[in-house]
């Protein structure tokens, strides 16, 4: 699942490894290689993705760095606890994507080709942020996502409807 436009990501303090050694410190946990491995394998894209999507890029039983799919899911959820990464639903599934050294932003999706193109809006969060102000409501963050069909798609789809009418 991935976005055609990324975002410039924010100058950050510490690594997210670092980030991530701070939060398992503060829960008595440990940093394992599994979970160093995970980090990085994260972090190299900026890609949205799901528990599948991961599994499926990491090495197979048997290969080195092999980690275990219920791994994987706890790992997810210790990486969004942390505050590294973000989780919401999409079409049923639970969807991950960067957020440590990330910009707020918001989302377009395809309902199509499911792709999901991220974008930022200052008018959208000055207007948030008035509602907000007008209700005596303290934002914490938000989440957008509009559903509708890319430009890819709906050439896709034209051209499909003129071939129809032959």
């Amino acid at each position: 699942m991935s976005n055609s436009e990324s975002l410039e990501p924010l100058r950050v303090s510490l690594s997210p490894q670092e980030r991530f050694e701070e939060y398992l410190q503060t829960r008595g946990l440990r940093q394992t290689n599994q979970r160093k491995f995970l980090i990085e394998a994260v972090f190299e894209e900026h890609d949205h993705f799901d528990a599948d999507e991961l599994i499926d890029r990491l090495p197979r039983r048997g290969e080195e760095n092999y980690v275990s799919s219920a791994t994987v899911y706890r790992t997810l959820r210790e990486f969004v606890d942390a505050g590294l990464l973000k989780s919401f639903q999409l079409d049923g599934r639970t969807v991950y994507e960067l957020d440590y050294g990330y910009p707020q932003h918001d989302h377009l999706y395809c309902t199509v080709c499911r792709s999901l193109i991220e974008f930022q809006s200052d008018e959208l969060m000055a207007t948030r942020d008035q509602v907000a102000a007008e209700k005596g409501f303290r934002v914490s963050g938000h989440r957008m996502i509009i559903q509708g069909i890319c430009k890819d798609c709906s050439k896709m789809r034209r051209k499909k409807r003129k071939q129809d009418l032959v």
